[in-house]
């Protein structure tokens, strides 16, 4: 009965020290950041361009006759211009980037509840940069500065196609939410949303 006694007492004191270890050594949790932090955090590692795409869009560009305000130089450059008509037409190619500036982020983007945080985007931009040693021009007869505005032209139209084309806005975001999540998911949240509104503080 001594035994076993003595087997038991000895069993429980392994057993206490063993929970003691466990209590001392265990990993403490890591504080969460605060949203100035998380500003600093976002800045860091994020990037502009979230979405880079390229593509090309065949322009057509003829020029109007320059109003002057001398009525015989109009009547000169309208028979020019009926006799040798300025036009122009290139398969222009581009990059464009679709992305959200996290420079442009600060504490009125986030709230941080518990272990959940908020996080409200700033606007989607869209950068088109031209690719001009691709540019193919099919015929044209454009002075250098006429060529420019047909390039000009072309960058705006792939600026407002890019801008209202919701499947590329929609992979824009996708990848930006995706990168901030597994910025936040990293720092110790458990849980992110993103929101077009932060939800009003809770009273009390």
């Amino acid at each position: 009965m001594g035994n076993v006694l003595r087997i038991l007492v000895f069993i429980g004191a392994v057993a206490l020290g063993a929970l003691g270890a466990f209590i001392v050594l265990r990993p403490q949790a890591r504080p969460l950041p605060d949203p100035p932090a998380l500003v600093l955090q976002m800045r860091e590692v994020t990037r502009l361009e979230t979405l880079d795409v390229s593509l090309y869009k065949k322009v057509t560009f003829s020029p109007e006759p320059v109003a002057s305000d001398a009525l015989w130089k109009d009547v000169i450059n309208w028979a020019a211009y009926s006799i040798h008509t300025p036009r122009g037409r290139a398969i222009v190619f581009a990059d464009v980037h679709l992305g959200y500036d996290f420079q442009r982020i600060d504490t009125s983007n986030l709230r941080v509840t518990g272990s959940r945080v908020d996080v409200v985007l700033p606007p989607l931009e869209v950068k088109v940069e031209l690719r001009p040693g691709e540019t193919e021009i099919i015929d044209s007869n454009l002075n250098s500065e006429q060529t420019a505005h047909l390039l000009e032209k072309a960058r705006l139209a792939f600026e407002r196609e890019a801008s209202n084309d919701q499947r590329l806005k929609e992979r824009a975001r996708q990848s930006a939410e995706r990168s901030l999540r597994g910025l936040f998911l990293s720092l110790g949240f458990n849980e992110v949303r993103f929101v077009d509104q932060l939800p009003k503080a809770s009273a009390g």
